[in-house]
Formats: C-alpha cells, structure tokens, sequence
C-alpha cells in the first residue's frame, strides 16, 4: 500500500482486483476482531495488523520506522484443535523417542487422509510407530501385512469363503480393513498385489468378487521398503509412488534416545502401558477443520511455482505432477492445524517441500545411481527457480 492510501499492483489479489473483502471473509470465519476488516489483506495477515510499529526503532533521519507482522490470534476452535493435536504428538512420542518431525510429518499425512511411505533400514521402529497411532486414537484398529513374494492380492483385499452350513458364500474381510494399515516391505510383493492396494489407497475402497466394499475412516497406510536389499524386490512404479502422500524416514536415534530406548524396555514394551487420548470423532474433527485454514492466494501461487519449479530441475526426466500440488497445499493446511495456528506461514511449504515432493520426480538416468533418486537439496534448487515471497514493509 502506498503513502497515500492506494493499492499498488503488488497489493491485487487475482484479476488485478484488490484483495478488500478478504479481510472481512477472514474475521468471519475465525471470529476475529479488527478495525477495519475490509482492508486488503497480505499472506493471510490484513494490512491493519501488519502496519505495526515497533517501538524504540526510530532510523535516523526522520525515516518512518519499521514494521512487523502480528499473525491474526488463535480462536478458542482453533487452540482447541491444537491442543488435541499436541495431546496425539505426545502419546505417541512416549513410544517413539526423539522423533518428533518424524511423527509430525506422519500426523499431516493422517489429517490429509493421504498414506506414508517409510524407507528405512530395520529396527527403527516404524511397526511401533504405526501400533503406537492407532493406540492413541480410541476406537481405532490395526493391522499389518508381511509382504513377501507369494503373497496374493486376495491377502489383502479379503476373500469369499463357501460357508456349508449357510450353503452361500461369505465374504472374509482381509487385513486392509483397519484404520491404520502397516505394509512392510511392500517391495517385496509382486506388482500384482501392490496394484491391489491402488484403489484401497486412492478411492478408500476395494472390489472383490465384483462388489465395492468401503473402507474404514479414517484410513492411513504406513508403507515401509528396505532400500539396502537389492535382490527380490519389485520397485514401486513411479504412479504407486505418486499415490503416497508423503515419504519419510525415521532413522537411528543419538545415543541419549538409543539410552532411553533400552531403559524403558527392561520391565515391557511402552507400548503395551500407552493409552488412548483422542477419539475417532475428534480425529474426524481435525480432518475436517483442515479444510478451514487460510491459505493466502500468494503462497498458494508459491506452492503451484515451486511444483512447477521441479519440472524444470536439471536432470529431471518427469518432476512432479499436480498430485503434487494438492498434497503441498493441503499439506501446510495440516501443519498450520497441528500447529495451532488458523493460516499457513511460508515456513509450512518449505518444510514439506521434500517430503512430499521428492519421491515423485524421475530422474534422468545420468542423475540416478541404481535407480536410486537422489532428494537432497530438493528445496535449495526449487527455491532458487521460486524464491520464498516476503512480506512487503509498510511505512507509517
């Protein structure tokens, strides 16, 4: 905004046309209380709340003095969701020592409704860490799955078994039928049943003996591969890849956490003593709330950049695609939640930049060793195609 009150070209939202009357669609929906809450708006935040001075700053020469941005204040609803949300984190830290960006990454693909991808040697616990979800929640069910090459889709989905007494078929539901599904080394399966999970994972249902049975909600697959075993395995096709929300990796704990790990084992497992802290409906709750919080049409334009951005990375054959886009988006939306926060900061994107972005792109084979793609640094070379945007300084 300038001196005089105008809108420059940097303070338009889409079409050109300022962003007045956001600031009002905004207090309505979180119950704030401002001024003037037709004012334009900037990154989720209006003018009038960013046009702050701060005190004891004065430059020399007069020169108006600087500015910072106050966030809008958290709803009761909001601090609400972020308690429930710290209550989870919690209880399932008790179990997973030192993990705790791990676990979060987990939690946002859980209040996506979207799937997890875990790549990681053995004995990191990612068996626990999906026991340890499902204990959390009250009313939840889990389930795992081995998967070795003689394993059937029917070993998943379920089967239709003749009951003589009946003289009918009755259908047996299989392991998928759970809210949290652990797939363990699910390259070892063959190809046909990993298909088997594509429409469990994408329409949250499965077909079998021509009937579509629905799957359980909420629904969460924790899908582990072992990347150090080369010899049977079949590698995930680059489009199952792209269905899994977000890939992660716990790794090894320091040596304090391993210290920990073996103390609070000697007497029993924590997780047979871990109790439930949330409910099936307050998991519900915090998947719809997700659909609320702000994203401002600048960092909505910064997400759509940055997953173009990997298109043009050198050395990518495919980058990612606009399955892409949607997880980033909604994706920070869950952060902010878990967060406690009603809007997302550019510090949400960045965050997810690589853990959900990076499994999707296809190198080219010069930039690949074994077929291994190489993500790190995903976020430096996006970043340097589509620079983070700024809050713009307001004088006063």
């Amino acid at each position: 905004m300038s001196d005089r009150g105008e809108v420059s070209d940097n303070d338009r939202g889409r079409g050109g046309q300022p962003n007045r009357g956001l600031g009002r669609r905004i207090t309505d929906a979180l119950g704030l209380a401002l001024p003037d809450p037709d004012a334009p708006v900037f990154a989720g935040v209006p003018y009038a709340m960013l046009s702050v001075n701060v005190a004891g700053e004065q430059p020399e020469g007069g020169a108006p003095s600087p500015v910072r941005v106050v966030p809008p204040p958290a709803t009761p609803e909001v601090a609400r969701f972020g308690e429930i949300s710290t209550r989870l984190l919690d209880n399932i830290e008790l179990v997973i020592r030192g993990k705790r960006d791990q676990i979060t990454l987990v939690a946002c693909a859980l209040l996506c409704d979207g799937h997890v991808l875990l790549e990681d040697v053995p004995g990191t616990a990612k068996t626990v860490l999906a026991r340890a979800i499902a204990k959390s929640v009250d009313g939840a069910t889990t389930a795992r799955i081995q998967c070795t090459p003689d394993l059937q889709p029917t070993d998943v989905t379920g089967l239709s078994v003749y009951d003589q007494r009946e003289r009918q078929f009755e259908f047996q539901p299989g392991p998928v039928f759970a809210n949290i599904l652990l797939v363990d080394e699910i390259n070892r399966a063959m190809p046909k049943t990993q298909s088997a999970l594509l429409e469990a994972m994408a329409e949250r249902q499965i077909t079998a003996d021509g009937e579509t049975r629905a799957l359980p909600a909420p629904f969460l697959i924790l899908a582990t591969e072992n990347p150090l075993d080369h010899e049977g395995v079949f590698p995930l096709p680059e489009a199952q890849l792209d269905r899994f929300f977000l890939k992660a990796a716990l790794g090894y704990p320091r040596a304090d956490e391993e210290l920990e790990i073996v103390r609070a084992q000697r007497h029993g497992h924590p997780l047979d003593s871990l109790e439930a802290v949330i409910s099936l409906d307050e998991l519900r709750e915090l998947q719809r709330a997700v659909e609320e919080v702000y994203v401002d049409p600048l960092l909505e334009q910064w997400v759509i950049d940055l997953v173009r951005a990997t298109r043009e990375l050198p050395g990518v054959r495919t980058g990612a695609s606009v399955r892409g886009s949607l997880a980033l988006e909604r994706g920070a939306r869950a952060m902010a939640l878990l967060e406690g926060r009603a809007h997302v900061e550019p510090s949400d994107i960045e965050q997810l930049v690589e853990p959900i972005l990076s499994h999707r792109l296809l190198l080219a084979h010069a930039y690949s060793l074994d077929g291994v793609v190489e993500e790190k640094g995903l976020l430096d070379r996006c970043l340097e195609l589509a620079p983070r945007p700024a809050p713009k300084v307001v004088d006063s």
